[in-house]
């Protein structure tokens, strides 16, 4: 015979302890206990309490203030960082703009044709023995001298000297008369005659113009050959061949290379500073365009990037402190190879301060002496740390860290958008200065502190008197309580005031009312307990105590439902998806049996097991409980539309006698056994196919408005049943 358990089962012991009253055991002995009166734990609490709490605020308004200042610094810092970026950017617009329109007018048009015929006529001009050793001398003697005193480096002057007869007569009439660059670029005509010294007097006032306009370190002209056919302050490199001389490799011919591979009019290539050997090694950077006749390129423009004026934009002029930087405070560029683009502001204010820093802080002492010499720490002061290396990998923001000259700094950083430089900008201002306001705020607040707690210290006094007054009384007024006196007065009184106070509460939470309370609240959880897995009848039996307990029902439809795929579902999903889904159908078919009157029996992963008739005896209940198999079919069928899946139900009905009952002492379970459980569960499982199966004495009860089709028969003990399927929308379809 079939059993069918009720889903939850309880310990016997568990019912029974639930339904012993609580016990008195009568009043509890007072203990006696030595220690501080309840007056100081108070004042000990208070002050305790009062203290610990200005202390923690004062932490953490020094934590708070000190983030704060802080956060002010660094985006002080920010700001002026972002608008030296644009100053930056806007004199670099202004310098190619300015390159770029220069190559454009007739001036320079007509100019590089002049200085071209005119540098090709030289090429036949030879220069005497004397003349030619003139040059010789030059190289080998001056100009290898300043080289080396200029780099550090002992220089070959024979190595740079010119060695094509056009660049040896321009250098011999134009650059070694003169002791000084600014001496050359003075100079018209040097009234040799010739066409290029003809194209010189009729164009170098508007270069020399441009030159000191502009502010920039040079202007030069070459050829399509690579020729520099002109330069205004008439260096060494005047004549020299950029693709085969000596300079082939400097950044001006790489620069020059690729704006005449471009061949593009208008284009402008900025090239990043470098040693230039013929600026004595000092670092030069260049904007390159290319000059065109007739739309025919016919050569370059090429200007020397103005060191001055990029530093000016840095410095802010010198005026540190007018534009937010303080005493420390400094902006700078810094190059891909992570040396400076401009100058250090501690180098502009006291080289021998700077030179001492910058050593200590691990620069070679040569490139310290090289920065102090050329008054410039262009590409000789390197830079490294997170704010450099960060920036030049595209990232902005700001730390702090050990700057240039190791001193602790807030520093912001950001990349700059000057075309193809790759160069980086830099805030910073030391961390003490930025962090001085700190010091005054620190010492306020260890005042204010102070004198907060002093002040919490008289209040504690004051409060603990006034605290511990009432509690004497209550505890006399509670010892009179708990001794039955009525109309209490409350009167005051000393000694050991806590540990009396908790003993005359002890004895008033003990007293009848609390007891009844507990005791009522006690059996309702108790009768809660039986109910929910017991019905109402077999549960009084139970609590009077009877032994075996069972209850014979000849009336009940036993419904046996099988959840068809969702063994299927629950494969595919994990196992606390596969539960959630499981008990929010479980959840919507208990709705509809309280709807229908139908009393659940127990669930299993796919099994719902109901009944009607069996708690409460019903004469239609075959009616609710086809109509109940419906709605279950019809929650799935909509349950399977809403979720995409595919459940369906299978469920078996039976009506006839059931025994149900509890059996065991240990562990309690509530059973119901019979035959129309067991043909329930027959008729549910000898069908493969969905659908709700009925035997014929269900058929014969339920009313003629629910449609049945045979669906064979099912042998029992009793002889063969009759099986009827009840017709649905889905059945109809099939």
């Amino acid at each position: 015979m079939t059993r069918i358990s009720g889903e939850r089962t309880v310990g016997s012991d568990e019912v029974e302890q639930a339904a012993v009253t609580t016990q008195w055991v009568g009043t509890p002995q007072p203990r006696r206990r030595a220690g501080l009166s309840i007056y100081s734990i108070l004042l000990i609490m208070l002050l305790s309490v009062s203290v610990l709490s200005s202390i923690v605020v004062g932490v953490i308004g020094y934590v708070n203030g000190t983030q704060a200042l802080r956060a002010i610094a660094t985006d002080k810092l920010v700001e002026i960082r972002e608008n030296r970026a644009r100053e930056v950017v806007a004199l670099f617009e202004t310098i190619e703009n300015s390159v770029r329109l220069s190559a454009k007018n007739d001036t320079s048009k007509q100019a590089i044709v002049a200085f071209t015929d005119g540098f090709q006529q030289l090429q036949d001009a030879r220069l005497d023995a004397e003349a030619s050793a003139a040059v010789d001398d030059y190289y080998d003697e001056t100009f290898a001298t300043q080289l080396s005193e200029a780099t550090g480096v002992d220089v070959d002057g024979a190595a740079f000297a010119p060695t094509d007869a056009a660049a040896e007569y321009l250098q011999y009439n134009y650059v070694i008369p003169y002791e000084t660059w600014e001496d050359a670029i003075l100079v018209d005509d040097a009234g040799d005659g010739s066409a290029w010294s003809a194209a010189h007097a009729k164009y170098h006032d508007y270069y020399r113009s441009m030159t000191e306009l502009h502010r920039f370190e040079d202007v030069l002209m070459l050829d399509t050959q690579g020729n520099i056919v002109y330069t205004a302050f008439k260096g060494v490199d005047l004549g020299a061949n950029l693709l085969e001389g000596p300079y082939r490799l400097s950044n001006l011919a790489a620069a020059y290379r690729e704006v005449m591979s471009r061949n593009i009019v208008g284009d402008v290539v900025l090239s990043d500073f470098a040693a230039y050997s013929p600026s004595l090694g000092n670092p030069a950077g260049w904007a390159v365009t290319p000059i065109a006749v007739d739309d025919q390129i016919v050569g370059a423009l090429a200007i020397e990037l103005p060191v001055d004026r990029i530093n000016e934009v840095m410095t802010v002029d010198g005026q540190w402190a007018d534009n937010g930087l303080g005493d420390t405070g400094e902006t700078y560029l810094v190059g891909r190879d992570g040396t400076m683009r401009s100058i250090s502001r501690e180098l502009q204010a006291s080289p021998e301060t700077y030179e001492e820093a910058a050593v200590a802080a691990g620069l070679p002492p040569a490139a310290a002496a090289l920065s102090v010499q050329n008054g410039n720490t262009l590409l000789h002061q390197l830079v490294s740390g997170d704010a450099v290396t960060r920036a030049l990998s595209g990232e902005d923001g700001a730390i702090v860290e050990r700057d240039y000259l190791g001193r602790e700094a807030i520093t912001a950083y950001s990349p700059i958008a000057v075309d193809s430089l790759g160069w980086v900008i830099v805030a910073q201002e030391a961390y003490s200065e930025a962090m001085a306001p700190v010091e005054d705020f620190t010492r306020n607040l260890i005042l204010s502190t102070a004198a907060m707690i002093i002040f919490v210290c008289l209040l504690s006094l004051v409060l603990a008197q006034v605290f511990v007054r009432p509690l004497r009384r209550l505890k006399l007024a509670a010892q009179r309580i708990a001794a039955g006196e009525e109309g209490v007065q409350v009167d005051a009184g000393s000694s050991d005031e806590l540990a009396d106070v908790a003993g005359a509460f002890n004895d008033m939470s003990h007293s009848l009312q609390v007891k009844s309370n507990l005791i009522e609240q006690q059996e309702k959880a108790n009768e809660a307990l039986i109910l929910s897995f017991m019905p109402e009848g077999i549960a009084d039996r139970y609590k009077h105590g009877d032994d075996a307990i069972t209850q014979d029902n000849d009336d009940v439809t036993v419904i046996f439902a099988d959840i068809v795929g969702f063994e299927e579902l629950a494969l595919t999903l994990s196992s606390g998806e596969a539960v959630t889904r499981l008990n929010d159908l479980i959840r919507i078919f208990d709705e509809a049996a309280e709807r229908y009157g139908v009393e659940r029996v127990r669930t299993t992963r796919q099994s719902y097991v109901a009944s009607v008739g069996l708690g409460t005896p019903r004469v239609d209940n075959a009616r609710r409980a086809v109509e109940f198999a419906m709605e279950l079919h019809t929650i799935l069928e909509r349950y399977s539309t809403q979720q995409g899946v595919d459940l369906d139900l299978r469920a078996g009905l039976d009506s006839g006698q059931v025994t149900s009952g509890l059996i065991g002492r240990a562990r309690i379970v509530y059973d119901m056994w019979g035959d129309a459980v067991n043909l329930a569960y027959r008729v549910q499982g000898d069908y493969d196919e969905a659908g709700i199966y009925i035997t014929q004495r269900v058929a014969d009860r339920i009313p003629d408005t629910i449609s049945v089709a045979p669906a064979g028969e099912v042998s029992t003990k009793s002889g063969s049943q009759r099986v009827w399927r009840v017709v649905t929308a889905v059945t109809v379809a099939e």
